[in-house]
């Protein structure tokens, strides 16, 4: 008899995977732990040129936000001051692989980490057993312009890979599979954040 793990949500905001806690959304902070302020950047060419932390709403709306939370450059995820609440931490690239494989693997994961409700069709394979609830918040290229929201979900891991590049977690609307491809570090993608 298969042996089907029991996902049990702990409350609205996070829920156990295997023996990993994660939040069920993307991150919405515009401070550092430490209280410091991360600077919101709107102008694609400022947001081009940056070599420190900062964040914006996807296509600069701040109805975006309570929805898909905000997308922070490497810079952010990688600062000292920390990005994640207390108690959590933004996750490896080897997280991402304990995730994956508690949930069967790469080929089948993402189905059940991708939230069925808000991506755009086919939505393949979504069923978002694991409670992981992944949402298509798009993402920001280097030159500062968005694309993709309902389309692609993408969240940094702190995986660095030399510059300028680290390692982030993909799903796709008309995918099943989990990819854990390297992004430009001056991308702007989601973050969710996993218990310590």
């Amino acid at each position: 008899m298969e042996n089907r793990p029991t996902i049990p949500i702990i409350d609205n905001s996070i829920v156990q995977i295997g023996t990993q806690v994660w939040m069920t959304k993307n991150l919405n902070v515009s401070r550092y732990r430490n209280g410091d302020p991360i600077p919101q950047v709107t102008n694609s060419t400022q947001w081009r040129n940056l070599t420190t932390g900062a964040w914006c709403y996807y296509n600069n709306d701040p109805a975006n936000g309570p929805i898909y939370g905000k997308l922070y450059n490497w810079q952010a995820v990688n600062d000292p001051r920390g990005l994640a609440p207390t108690g959590y931490h933004v996750p490896s690239e080897a997280e991402f692989t304990t995730l994956t494989n508690f949930l069967g693997g790469q080929s089948v994961a993402g189905g059940k980490m991708k939230a069925v409700t808000l991506w755009n069709n086919p939505n393949t394979g979504a069923t978002n057993s694991s409670g992981f609830t992944g949402l298509p918040g798009g993402f920001r290229y280097l030159d500062g312009t968005f694309a993709y929201i309902r389309y692609d979900g993408c969240w940094w891991s702190s995986t660095y890979l030399g510059n300028p590049t680290a390692r982030y977690c993909y799903l796709g609307s008309s995918i099943r599979d989990v990819q854990l491809p390297n992004g430009f570090t001056k991308y702007g993608y989601s973050v969710r954040c996993l218990k310590d």
